[in-house]
């Protein structure tokens, strides 16, 4: 059974960082890329970035880019997303996902397994 468990999130002020992490379980975590979504209230659930298998090659979403930074671990079965200077509208609900071979990171289709999410909000 596949399994993904998101922590890390939190209430931070604006500049912060936080870091979240990805624990997976259920499959050989080192054969699938990994992807970061967010969903804020009232919005669509977007891209955030993502990660080859490997962890060599990765893909990030130009909002975030200069700010955010995916890594895995694959001893660890862990994907991470380390955040820095937070702003308030990086709020939103954070989910990572697994994602299906052969398919585009970018689209949330890709991704066939996601875990609960962690909730981060960015104060003024």
């Amino acid at each position: 059974q596949v399994q993904l468990v998101e922590s890390g999130g939190g209430l931070v002020q604006a500049g912060a960082s936080l870091r979240l992490s990805c624990v997976a379980s259920g499959f050989t975590f080192n054969t699938y890329g990994m992807g970061w979504f967010r969903q804020a209230p009232g919005k669509e659930r977007e891209f955030v970035t993502a990660v080859s298998w490997s962890g060599v090659s990765t893909t990030i979403a130009d909002s975030v880019k200069g700010r955010f930074t995916i890594s895995r671990d694959n001893n660890k079965n862990t994907v991470y997303l380390q955040m820095n200077s937070l702003k308030p509208e990086d709020t939103a609900v954070y989910y990572c996902a697994r994602k299906r071979s052969g398919n585009s990171y970018i689209d949330l289709r890709s991704y066939d397994n996601w875990g609960q999410g962690t909730q981060v909000t960015v104060s003024s």
